[in-house]
């Protein structure tokens, strides 16, 4: 019986040696990609790291932003349904995108 449980224990304690094994190199390895890292970073420019801003004028500025983009999609998607070929809705791409500041200045003026 005790040869029974040295033998388990012995495969125990090798499991182990092995999960710290592998425990010991992950972290050595996340170690090295830090370091690699900080290296790499050193080199550029400090980034800021406001991400977008925010507030009451933002909000509204992305929310008229996005009507006009709406505004544009759905015209040119509807010019395509409501023709044949390609011409007009080609057409109706490039006016759109040449005439959507105006519209966005003739919807939202300050």
């Amino acid at each position: 019986m005790s040869k029974e449980r040295a033998r388990r224990r012995e495969a125990r304690e090798h499991e182990q040696a092995l999960l710290a094994a592998a425990r010991a190199a992950e972290a050595e390895r996340r170690e090295r990609r830090t370091a690699r890292r900080r290296a790499v970073a050193s080199w550029l420019p400090e980034r800021s790291r406001a991400g977008r801003p925010t507030g009451v004028l933002a909000e509204r500025e992305r929310r008229q932003r996005t009507t006009t983009v709406v505004l544009v999609v759905v015209f040119n998607v509807l010019v395509a349904l409501l023709t044949d070929g390609w011409a007009w809705p080609a057409l109706s791409l490039v006016v759109s995108v040449l005439a959507a500041p105006v519209l966005h200045t003739l919807l939202f003026r300050r």
